[in-house]
């Protein structure tokens, strides 16, 4: 079977306070729950046990998946937080409402001067394209983990804003001609 198996990076202070971008160490909380998930085998060794860990480039991912793993990472570049451009290292209280609804509801908007949703579903839909065949483990942000899943189900650059991934969440893609989504029990 071919697949993925999407595990969203743990908190940070930043992912806590709501802060975008930037590139942060996961926090104390993040830290022992992915801890936990560690010692709760059964779920990580069901899906794919020997599949290859794949990380976004960011302190996060890869403190993240240390925790969890002791097999090798290998970066994926496709795989960054999205560019917030301006925007990078506030919080939401102080984006300008007006072009944060923009950025929200338009796709191909970018008012900070970083990357639309479109370009970031684009980024994350080419990558699974080339990831059909063969297991891999990804560890990414939130954010990234839900585009992967809009992409996997074909759902417009907004469809993403639908879906909530909480941090630490194992969801697995395969594709047999399609993409399948699974939610794994505990």
């Amino acid at each position: 079977m071919n697949g993925l198996r999407l595990i969203a990076s743990g908190h940070t202070p930043a992912l806590r306070a709501t802060v975008l971008g930037g590139d942060h160490d996961l926090d104390e909380g993040g830290h022992r729950a992915a801890l936990a998930l560690r010692t709760a085998p059964q779920l990580l060794t069901r899906l794919f046990p020997d599949s290859p860990w794949l990380v976004a480039p960011s302190r996060a991912a890869h403190h993240t998946a240390a925790t969890l793993t002791d097999t090798s990472l290998t970066e994926e570049p496709a795989l960054a937080d999205p560019d917030y451009g301006t925007w990078t290292g506030h919080p939401l209280d102080r984006i300008n409402p007006a072009d944060l609804q923009s950025w929200l509801t338009d796709p191909t908007a970018a008012p900070h001067g970083g990357e639309s949703l479109t370009d970031i579903t684009a980024r994350a839909g080419a990558w699974l394209d080339t990831h059909t065949a063969g297991k891999f483990t990804v560890v990414a942000h939130p954010i990234i983990i839900r585009t992967l899943i809009a992409a996997a189900l074909e759902l417009p650059a907004t469809g993403s804003r639908r879906l909530a991934v909480a941090p630490l969440s194992v969801t697995r893609l395969t594709h047999h001609g399609h993409w399948s989504v699974h939610f794994p029990t505990p």
